[in-house]
């Protein structure tokens, strides 16, 4: 299916996707698999870690002190269970997760009160109660603790691989190395590539931090900003002391103004995950234009944060790659 640089698409999609992220590849997956006859454009050669779903893990879990993705979580547990079941792959696996925080915090007692609404398996946990069971970590202000029994750990890199075989064996087009350069709007729309022109009844924008570039020309602009990540990874002290084998959980500390998580260790023996949920402006194609790792506040907050609540684990890190978050910003005039 794939046309000529240059040359017209001979045929008409339904739906053209543009950005092959796991947004987007849910999206057109589920596209094709309802027969509706898909392009999906990567600019990347695939695959690629320039965007946000790139990486070994991520979190999943029902507790959310959201109500509204709480509600949602019980319908994407069945959606990765029948991934699994199709493409014939382990994509999950259950390691609970455990949310720290003060007694008195409102947004503590809110992911209590949600975790009992949706009657999600869980515990509570005493600041003794809690160093008894998890020994590897200190509760260093007195916190308290909650655990959704149901969370873990999904293998993202794998997910995306999957999503993507599943819709190409749907019937899906996909098209990575291929730079979307413009959109002509329309009844059709007609999409410009690095390598070809298509048209179709329909088009899907999931390009995450570069959503804006492609949406400017045609004077459109969503209140969006792009923030750079710093994806930690600390060692142990003691190997295996925070692995999945030790039955460490994945945790998530609410900590001011930004929460810190964190992922037992799996993806690099001897290396926990850990991270800070927030990061610094940073346009995508300067991603890696990166300051001395000491010179970055995030690395300090988790050095200090490890170095209080995490005793078993060394307080520089080991590794450091990098992610970008697409997230709710100002609005533009």
């Amino acid at each position: 299916m794939m046309a000529a640089a240059g040359e017209p698409h001979s045929s008409l999609y339904d739906t053209i996707v543009v950005g092959a992220g796991i947004q987007g590849s849910f999206t057109a997956y589920h596209l094709a698999k309802r027969g509706r006859e898909t392009l999906l454009l990567e600019q990347f050669p695939l695959p690629h870690s320039r965007g946000s779903s790139h990486g070994q893990s991520r979190i999943i879990r029902h507790a959310y002190p959201q109500e509204h993705y709480s509600q949602m979580m019980a319908e994407s547990y069945r959606l990765w269970e029948q991934l699994e079941a199709e493409a014939g792959v382990s994509l999950y696996r259950q390691t609970g997760l455990l949310v720290l925080g003060a007694n008195t915090n409102p947004e503590f007692q809110c992911w209590c009160r949600t975790l009992v609404k949706h009657n999600v398996p869980g515990k509570l946990f005493t600041t003794e109660s809690l160093h008894g069971r998890f020994p590897g970590i200190r509760p260093y202000h007195g916190e308290v603790g909650v655990s959704d029994h149901t969370a873990g750990v999904l293998s993202a890199d794998r997910a995306l691989r999957a999503v993507q075989d599943g819709f190409q064996r749907c019937g899906g087009a996909l098209h990575d190395g291929e730079k979307v350069t413009d959109i002509k709007p329309g009844v059709v729309v007609t999409v410009t590539t690095s390598r070809g022109v298509y048209q179709a009844n329909s088009l899907v924008i999931t390009a995450g931090p570069w959503a804006n570039k492609l949406l400017a020309p045609l004077g459109l602009q969503l209140p969006l900003q792009t923030l750079r990540i710093n994806v930690c990874y600390w060692k142990e002290k003691v190997p295996g002391a925070y692995g999945v084998s030790a039955n460490f959980p994945c945790f998530l500390a609410l900590c001011a103004p930004h929460h810190i998580y964190g992922l037992p260790s799996n993806e690099y023996p001897g290396l926990v995950k850990i991270c800070y949920h927030s990061g610094s402006l940073a346009d995508p194609e300067e991603r890696d234009q990166l300051p001395e790792t000491s010179a970055l506040p995030d690395i300090q907050i988790l050095q200090d944060f490890i170095s209080k609540y995490l005793p078993g684990l060394v307080p520089e890190p080991a590794v450091v790659e990098h992610c970008m978050y697409t997230v709710r910003g100002r609005r533009w005039a």
